[in-house]
């Protein structure tokens, strides 16, 4: 068993893929951590890649989802075959340094009890008009639901895998996953500990879903709708 498994969720992603893999490969200094990369039903040539691309690696392997069925659900299918007593995930769009992986891990295992513990990052960086955006929703997501629910798109997640086989049939399957594992692991009283990640501009690509205003206010509709069922069945 590895004492880390992280996973990748990757939709169209081909020209990022090498890039994370690589740096990746600078920052992983032992041989119990491994990375999945899973190909979350991608329509462009991010298969070739990953085919190409992961022999080169010995601590990653890869999943792959048919289609589509969300950002959560691809997480999720990864999770599900993490061999790690510790798992979790981030972006493949080099967001979010993986180095910043090693340091929620560093900071996991200086805690008395790791098991009990929810590792998030806590974005810096970023444009006043996403910022705006992301207080918006923190105040109205811990106002609703009673728990501090600040940042809740940060990267990376770190957990004991006993915390996602408690919950994972019950796990949402679109980018509501963030606020779902965000408040469960509040509402299990887990001690969630937050750390600084600087969060740049994409290197390539574009984002699935935060394009423009009318793309957040989509978002915001989905995650107000997720929240509201979330609360009924609490």
């Amino acid at each position: 068993m590895y004492k880390l498994t992280i996973i990748v969720p990757c939709y169209n992603e081909e020209r990022n893929i090498p890039l994370i893999l690589e740096r990746f490969n600078s920052v992983i200094k032992s041989d119990d951590i491994e990375i999945i990369l899973v190909n979350n039903g991608s329509t462009d040539n991010s298969e070739a890649v990953i085919s190409e691309q992961i022999s080169n690696y010995s601590f990653a392997r890869v999943v792959k989802v048919e289609i589509n069925q969300g950002y959560g659900f691809g997480i999720t299918s990864g999770l599900r075959v993490a061999k790690g007593e510790f798992i979790g995930y981030t972006h493949a769009d080099m967001q979010t340094d993986p180095a910043d992986i090693l340091k929620a891990f560093k900071l996991l295992k200086q805690q008395e009890t790791p098991e009990k513990c929810y590792i998030k990052g806590d974005r810096k960086g970023r444009s006043l008009f996403d910022q705006f955006f992301t207080i918006g929703m923190s105040f109205f997501e811990t106002f609703y639901l009673g728990k501090k629910l600040w940042d809740i798109n940060a990267q990376p997640n770190i957990f004991n895998r006993s915390f996602f086989d408690s919950i994972k049939n019950t796990c949402p399957k679109d980018f509501s996953l963030d606020l779902y594992f965000l408040y469960t692991a509040q509402k299990l009283r887990l001690n969630v500990i937050r750390f600084d990640v600087l969060f740049p501009e994409r290197v390539h690509g574009e984002s699935s879903w935060n394009k423009d205003f009318t793309s957040k206010w989509k978002f915001i509709k989905r995650t107000i709708s997720f929240s509201i069922k979330l609360k009924k069945e609490l």
